[in-house]
């Protein structure tokens, strides 16, 4: 009997920013999505549930680490902000059409396997 298998293990790293992302901060979360894609950790999830505003330099940060992970065969998941201004930066971006978008981090991880 001929039989073929593989086992998938994803290994998944979850950041979660607990302020506002703007141009004052969004080096600092552009430099450690960097820092997990060059250590070799491509699958992310942003969790931004706690996140009240994101500005362009914020969503620049997260489509800086897409196009990297991508590129290194991994991807980027984004969890929904609560904060109803967060939420509407991204709807008319049209950020949930690039981006997978969860409810939570749990859920994001899931989308992985």
């Amino acid at each position: 009997m001929n039989i073929q298998d593989s086992k998938h293990t994803f290994h998944v790293v979850t950041i979660s920013p607990r302020e506002r992302i703007d141009v004052m901060n969004a080096p600092e979360l552009r430099s450690k999505l960097n820092e997990y894609i060059d250590a070799g950790d491509c699958n992310l999830v942003v969790d931004l549930s706690c996140v009240p505003f994101l500005d362009s330099a914020g969503m620049a940060a997260l489509v800086n680490a897409l196009k990297r992970a991508r590129k290194e065969g991994g991807d980027v998941k984004l969890v929904w902000p609560q904060m109803e201004a967060a939420r509407r930066v991204l709807y008319l971006t049209k950020f949930d059409k690039i981006f997978d978008m969860a409810s939570s981090a749990e859920e994001a991880a899931k989308m992985f396997r």
